[in-house]
């Protein structure tokens, strides 16, 4: 079973092209915000308000993924395929809810920083067709990340040596 994402480290001082063996892959989209240099790197790409915008915006996201994986940065390969995911999920959040808040009322003070319902009750859903479609084209980059053989590899490679 791969090594969590480890979340007690202070990722607001660390450079992970320089300290890569303290990345850990995680589940899903582990850390996405909080790796630097790539979330800086990625994030002004980061976008999914209309399907045209997704669409460059996943593409960019795509080219900085095959970038890394030129310059043997699994790291970073594997960042960028968290931002393509996280694109696919944002956009759906707000396909499903225009608001993007997926349930009522705050986040109870004890779980704060989880994901979850926590006791609220989720809002009733609101499909968005264009957001929905910018998600469909996050998923089809993501799943050209995902999918990549090399990447494949690599995250197996990194897995075994550290995790």
């Amino acid at each position: 079973m791969p090594t969590p994402f480890d979340y007690s480290l202070d990722y607001r001082t660390l450079d992970l092209r320089e300290q890569p063996d303290l990345y850990r892959v995680g589940k899903g989209e582990q850390g996405v915000l909080l790796v630097q240099p790539y979330k800086s790197e990625i994030v002004p790409y980061w976008r999914f308000k209309t399907p045209d915008i997704a669409r460059e915006s996943s593409e960019k996201i795509y080219q900085l993924f095959l970038d890394y994986k030129a310059q043997g940065d699994f790291v970073g390969m594997d960042m960028a395929r968290k931002f393509l995911q996280m694109g696919v999920t944002r956009a759906r959040r707000y396909a499903n809810h225009r608001t993007g808040k997926k349930y009522d009322g705050p986040v109870p003070d004890d779980q704060k920083g989880r994901s979850g319902a926590h006791g609220r009750d989720q809002l009733p859903r609101e499909e968005d067709p264009v957001k929905a479609e910018s998600a469909r084209i996050f998923y089809a980059k993501y799943l050209e990340a995902r999918e990549d053989p090399d990447y494949k590899r690599m995250k197996k490679d990194w897995q075994a040596q550290y995790g």
